[in-house]
């Protein structure tokens, strides 16, 4: 079965967040990810994962922000990032160079760059020819590094107005960049909720190797992948069976405490990496 990578922006959330990594490491762990991680020297962070064991798989570009205090809390602020904002073209180089020098320190293989929301009046069309040169631009830097930039389609009811809410969207933009170091966050929790047929979708694009990183919850609450429509022992096996190789992030608000939800992991035995 798939390998399978805590989110500790969502999960372990009664406790501060250098405490996480224990917790996921006692709860069977391996790998990890991070929403936002700028508050933090990434020096604290490089000790907790290496002391657990664990691996930093995704963290996300800053989703605004000209420097790092600003980055640091720009999501709680209301950004939604900048691939596909006008004129702002320096902050977001500016954003994905920060997330360069964590990913670097951290050994972290990917970094999921935000698009941010369609401006009012403006048609998203207009936007694309901006967000593939940005995203173009960030492949650059991040192969330098040997990292990948990843994008992700996200549903409107969470983020209203986003760029990027289709798989076959995302797909069109790595066509036109033309980056091979550009790939998909493909999260099961969005696509769902904006185009449903999970088990199609992939099937048509866990086989072309673009998408590097998978994400799941519950739908419709975002809870764990055991509550809600979606039956995940399926979709799970369908995944492994199309030969994915990458992680799948629990990217999930937990219903109560964390340890205590992850009861739908048993049975499922990941691959040992």
């Amino acid at each position: 079965m798939p390998q399978f990578a805590a989110n500790l922006s969502l999960m372990y959330t009664e406790l501060s967040l250098l405490d996480r990594f224990a917790a996921a490491a006692r709860d069977g762990f391996r790998a990890v990810e991070l929403h936002f991680p700028y508050a933090f020297d990434p020096r604290e962070i490089a000790v907790r994962l290496q002391d657990n064991g664990l691996q930093l798989v995704l963290l996300n570009a800053p989703a605004g922000g000209t420097d790092p205090a600003d980055m640091a809390h720009a999501w709680a602020q209301g950004a939604r990032g900048l691939a596909a904002q006008p004129g702002r073209e320096e902050e977001f180089r500016a954003g994905v160079l920060e997330a360069l020098r964590y990913a670097e320190l951290l050994r972290c293989p990917a970094i999921h760059v935000l698009c941010g929301t369609v401006p009012p009046g403006v048609e998203r069309e207009s936007l694309k020819d901006l967000c593939v040169g940005n995203l173009r631009w960030a492949a650059d830097q991040a192969g330098r590094a040997g990292c990948d930039i990843l994008i992700e389609p996200t549903n409107l009811r969470d983020v209203p107005r986003y760029f990027l809410n289709r798989q076959d969207h995302a797909h069109e933009l790595l066509d036109a960049a033309q980056a091979n170091n550009l790939k998909v966050l493909m999260d099961l929790y969005h696509c769902q909720l904006v185009e449903g047929d999970l088990h199609g979708k992939l099937q048509r694009y866990l086989p072309t190797g673009r998408v590097a990183h998978i994400q799941v919850a519950g739908v419709p609450a975002r809870h764990e992948p055991d509550r809600g429509e979606l039956h995940y022992p399926f979709l799970l096996d369908t995944i492994d069976a199309l030969g994915y190789s990458g992680w799948v992030g629990c990217e999930y608000s937990p219903a109560a405490g964390t340890s205590q939800g992850l009861g739908w992991m048993k049975g499922v035995t990941p691959r040992v990496v």
